[in-house]
């Protein structure tokens, strides 16, 4: 994993043995956000379909010592039977839910002159529904023990007006709507809701497929800092909100963009 040069983080007492629960979190920001939640002392389950990377990031995590070894559960979100059978287990497995994180998505190119019913709806439902049902299977404990922060990851991509991946775009977008909508609900429960929405990450996936020089050089004079994001630093963030640090902050989107927007 791609990770940022050395810096010291802060360390957040209120997150040591809570559970916490990540979707997609086998590479990419997602893995960076299974380590960082792990090396707080958090106990940590994640979903994902891909079987080598979570390998990967439960080794990680495993060779950094820390006190609860990550969960990996392979689900396909797109399956929502599925994931709501993955999101009971993990319930039990964990003892409750106290902290989620939705991260899972897919920002694979695609024309809009191209696109089909078919994609659209493929579209949608990577990068959106799931949240959606993530939250209505996970809040109900944490609403009953009146504590709780629900992550969303969101997109800058829908500020940036290009039209590589529209579908991908507009899902990200209606994550804001999510957040704004939910955190109404589940406020007077001390529930809290919030997005964070990433610039362009470095990830491993980033640099392979997408990353060219003239890219970086256009990202750099957008950006009010001059150098890339990487998925640790992005990390921070989300474990300020999901601690008892970020307890007064609900319905809000933060971007960590380096300035770009």
């Amino acid at each position: 994993m791609v990770t940022a040069p050395s810096v010291r983080y802060a360390s957040y007492p209120s997150l040591d043995d809570v559970s916490v629960f990540i979707t997609g979190g086998a590479d990419g920001i997602g893995s960076a956000l299974v380590g960082a939640f792990a090396g707080q002392g958090s106990r940590v389950g994640f979903a994902d379909i891909n079987t080598d990377k979570a390998a990967e990031t439960v080794a990680r995590c495993q060779s950094a010592g820390v006190a609860h070894v990550p969960r990996f559960y392979e689900i396909d979100l797109v399956d929502i039977p599925g994931l709501q059978a993955v999101l009971s287990a993990a319930q039990d497995d964990l003892d409750g839910i106290s902290v989620l994180v939705n991260n899972a998505a897919n920002d694979e190119r695609h024309d809009w002159k191209d696109m089909t019913v078919e994609q659209w709806n493929e579209r949608l439902n990577t990068n959106l529904r799931h949240y959606f049902f993530t939250i209505q299977a996970l809040a109900p404990h944490m609403m009953e023990q009146r504590r709780g922060a629900i992550i969303n990851i969101g997109s800058s991509s829908y500020m940036m007006q290009e039209d590589f991946f529209p579908g991908y775009a507009i899902a990200k977008s209606a994550v804001e709507g999510i957040t704004r909508t939910m955190a109404r609900t589940f406020g007077p429960y001390d529930v809290r809701v919030n997005t964070v929405l990433p610039g362009w990450v470095a990830t491993n996936r980033q640099l392979d497929r997408w990353w060219t020089p003239e890219s970086e050089e256009q990202t750099m004079r957008d950006q009010a800092l001059k150098r890339r994001i990487y998925p640790d630093e992005f990390a921070q963030l989300v474990l300020f909100l999901a601690a008892d640090d970020g307890a007064a902050c609900t319905a809000q989107s933060f971007l960590v963009d380096a300035g770009r927007f």
